[in-house]
């Protein structure tokens, strides 16, 4: 009498293994090696590291939220720098992403404020002013009430990444910005064309700021 079958084991590991697993392969970047490995280092750590690792995912999206001037992220309404009374608020520096902001804030050298536009003009994607918070950063220019403690704004910095759509996007900036009151200005091109700001050293970022040019639209 022949034995009977026995149905092949498709998943190798426990249910919850298998999705904590599924889950980390859903961040950027992360394959399955890589997040078997982050699996494995969740189980064999103490529970209260696997606890603290749980609630800091939770805070992040519970608590975290966009600042209501800047759109930095914060977790508290308004960010610690554009509450900072010692910066300029009369001078604004636009860059692209939180990330961008931070290494800008690395150099030590810029003390103004900053606007976030969660993204940049990209036409071949779709990606038109609607889509970045272009609004936003004109209504913090034609009405002080909206801006960092209430200041007039003087200077417009486009800190935009030097690429096609970092280009578009400044263009575009500089246009609506030209009818208004404000000096209009780039960061200098010490910055390799098609680099990101992010991954830029701080003394690259600083002699950017402080070598920034007059910009003007076309």
């Amino acid at each position: 009498m022949s034995a009977p079958h026995k149905k092949p084991i498709t998943q190798a590991y426990p249910e919850p293994v298998e999705r904590l697993i599924g889950e980390f392969m859903r961040l950027p970047g992360i394959g399955r090696r890589s997040a078997e490995r982050m699996a494995f280092y969740l189980l064999k750590a103490s529970t209260d590291d696997a606890m603290r690792f749980s609630k800091a995912v939770a805070d992040v999206k519970q608590l975290v939220r966009p600042c209501s001037i800047c759109l930095n992220l914060t977790d508290v309404e308004t960010c610690r720098i554009c509450a900072d009374d010692t910066r300029d608020a009369g001078t604004i520096l636009v860059v692209e992403q939180p990330r961008d902001l931070i290494g800008l804030e690395q150099s030590g050298t810029f003390r103004g404020v900053y606007h976030v536009l969660m993204g940049r003009l990209d036409p071949l994607a779709g990606v038109g002013p609607q889509d970045v918070a272009v609004a936003q950063l004109l209504e913090r220019i034609d009405d002080s009430s909206r801006n960092s403690r209430q200041a007039p704004v003087r200077e417009v910095i486009l800190g935009l990444n030097p690429n096609f759509e970092g280009d578009t996007t400044a263009l575009y900036l500089a246009e609506q910005l030209s009818s208004r009151h404000v000096r209009v200005t780039r960061l200098a091109r010490g910055i390799p064309a098609g680099s990101q700001l992010e991954f830029a050293s701080t003394a690259v970022l600083a002699d950017a700021i402080e070598g920034r040019q007059e910009l003007a639209p076309e």
